[in-house]
């Protein structure tokens, strides 16, 4: 009798089988829209910050170094979620976590709206980084699955374009949301996207084979995962202020290195790993993962420099900074498929090389900026980077999954996302000691010529 009723709750289970069974190929367009409004609510939450940074260091009262952890906490909990997304999915099914992801997600974004200080917003973000960072993971792995592998390539460019919506949307209407109301508006914001998708999702979202065995989570290895990225990024967003020489700042250096080379020894030993780096073993997802990297520090570190360069620098409103980012958002939107379809009929190199060329180009003319640089040059250089972007993405996802095999896939989604997101952290980090060290410089300089 219990067989039998474990075959009945087997049957019942709304696979990705049977919903193909169901709704017949076009189940595919129905899954990629509904994975990705969820995702695309936690990047323009992202994009909206960024734009609000300014407003929300006058509301607290608090400078760039600690204004900056509101981005830099969100990151380093997404990289931390890109990595449980893989135990999560395999323990849950893909449903119950896109819909309480999600449900977090939202209570998250109803905090940090109504936060009292910085400490209890930046707590509101690392969550909000969590559940991105699982989200985003999820989409990659929902989608690459129910393509076939002729199309994934495409799959990956649709993926990409989460990514384009946050940047297209968010800054121009976060700016206008703090022009006529103030800055806790932009949280709230994202919420009905996240309704919808908690909707559609707990319809069309697929379920977990019941029979299926659950795994033991990993604490160890979670536990010194947040050790090493909160110590890490604590060290190199201080040391401007405390000195990089101070007991502080090393003290937490040295903590980050030990509990990431514990962290690293752990996992390749543990029977059940949070995070299965015997993947980096494979030669094409170890390069793409390098490539991530480096492309997350430009990536993420320019998105969050350009915004607040613009606002406190040259004086623009969030509104012009908004705009600013907009045309180059969406032309982003309309290669980005066009870089998935060429990513299944060119060789990768070629694409990812000039996708990198155009992204180092437009860093290159945006090195000497100042006071004085029109907003026409600020908006091509804009330009010029999303054009990369958009042959970059979807190449550098489609090339690390198809090395993989079908049982990796998971684990590669989350990985693949968390060294971009690791770049990212590093690159906001840096380039918001530089900018404080440069502001620091020219202020000195300026007071002595009036002097």
């Amino acid at each position: 009798m219990s067989v039998a009723a474990r075959r009945d709750s087997t049957s019942t289970a709304e696979t990705a089988e049977v919903l193909f069974a169901r709704y017949g190929p076009r189940y595919r367009i129905y899954v990629t829209v509904v994975a990705l409004l969820g995702t695309v609510s936690a990047i323009v939450t992202t994009t909206t910050v960024q734009v609000a940074l300014p407003h929300i260091m006058g509301a607290f009262g608090i400078g760039q170094d600690r204004a900056q952890w509101i981005i830099t906490g969100n990151l380093a909990g997404t990289t931390v979620g890109q990595l449980l997304s893989a135990w999560l999915i395999a323990s849950f099914g893909q449903r119950k976590t896109f819909v309480v992801g999600l449900c977090i997600f939202v209570s998250s974004l109803l905090v940090a709206a109504m936060s009292p200080n910085e400490l209890v917003l930046v707590a509101a973000r690392v969550v909000q980084g969590l559940m991105a960072g699982v989200l985003q993971s999820l989409t990659m792995f929902t989608l690459f699955s129910v393509f076939p592998p002729e199309k994934r390539g495409m799959a990956m460019g649709f993926f990409s374009i989460n990514t384009i919506l946050g940047p297209a949307v968010g800054p121009t209407v976060g700016g206008l949301l703090i022009e006529h109301f103030d800055w806790h508006s932009v949280f709230y914001m994202a919420v009905p996207f996240s309704v919808v998708g908690i909707l559609f999702g707990s319809l069309l979202m697929p379920e977990r084979e019941e029979t299926a065995k659950r795994a033991d989570f990993d604490w160890l290895g979670f536990a010194l995962l947040c050790t090493t990225m909160s110590c890490l990024l604590s060290g190199l967003s201080n040391g401007q202020r405390e000195g990089w020489s101070s007991d502080f700042v090393m003290g937490s250096l040295a903590v980050a290195g030990g509990a990431g080379l514990t962290f690293i020894a752990w996992e390749l030993h543990v029977k059940q790993p949070l995070v299965h780096l015997r993947v980096l073993a494979v030669g094409p997802f170890a390069a793409a993962a390098c490539v991530a990297v480096v492309f997350g520090i430009g990536q993420f570190g320019t998105t969050f420099l350009i915004p607040l360069f613009v606002q406190t620098v040259q004086g623009l409103t969030a509104l012009d900074a908004g705009l600013l980012l907009m045309p180059g958002a969406l032309l982003l939107g309309i290669f980005m498929p066009l870089g998935g379809y060429l990513c299944d009929r060119l060789p990768a190199r070629a694409l990812l090389m000039t996708g990198l060329s155009s992204f180092a180009v437009s860093t290159y003319l945006m090195h000497d900026v100042d006071v004085n640089t029109s907003f026409m040059w600020m908006l091509m250089c804009v330009v010029i980077s999303r054009v990369g972007q958009s042959l970059i993405n979807p190449t550098l996802n489609a090339t690390a999954m198809r090395s993989l095999h079908a049982t990796q896939l998971r684990q590669g989604a989350g990985m693949i996302n968390f060294f971009r997101q690791l770049g990212g952290a590093f690159g906001v980090n840096l380039l918001s000691v530089s900018l404080d060290r440069q502001t620091f410089h020219y202020s000195n300089r300026l007071a002595s010529m009036e002097t």
